[in-house]
């Protein structure tokens, strides 16, 4: 079963696939926002390509566990995502993904101009793999 993760920016919303088996998370691409027909559009044609059967979305509590503004928004972007799609859609707990991201990045002497281009997809894949390492 092909499972997406998502990292859900104002800006950019940062795509990673399983691989068919659900076990790894590869980053598929970044999705400079637009508006929200033309944003929704285009993930319901990286579903159907790939032939999705789940949407993993990373869900920003804050720190302590509470749900903040931009959890909320969140919330009703995986609603809007999970009712547009027909797939089931799964909020996961993405404290701290885009930092381990930023984190990785710095190791791989990755430049600044680059970071900002490839961030959000890393931190996608970041969400999919605990998701998926979580369920299997």
């Amino acid at each position: 079963m092909r499972i997406m993760g998502l990292d859900v920016g104002t800006k950019r919303i940062g795509i990673a696939l399983s691989d068919p088996l659900g076990w790894t998370a590869q980053g598929h691409s970044v999705l400079q926002r637009k508006n929200d027909k033309a944003d929704f559009d285009e993930l319901l044609e990286i579903c159907r390509l790939y032939e999705v059967e789940k949407i993993v979305i990373g869900y920003p509590l804050n720190m302590n566990g509470t749900i903040g503004p931009k959890a909320l928004e969140i919330k009703q972007f995986a609603e809007t995502m999970g009712e547009k799609s027909q797939l089931p859609v799964q909020l996961w707990d993405e404290r701290l993904t885009t930092r381990s991201a930023e984190r990785t990045l710095l190791e791989a002497d990755v430049s600044r101009k680059k970071r900002k281009k490839v961030i959000d997809k890393v931190a996608a894949v970041n969400i999919l793999q605990a998701y998926l390492n979580a369920a299997n």
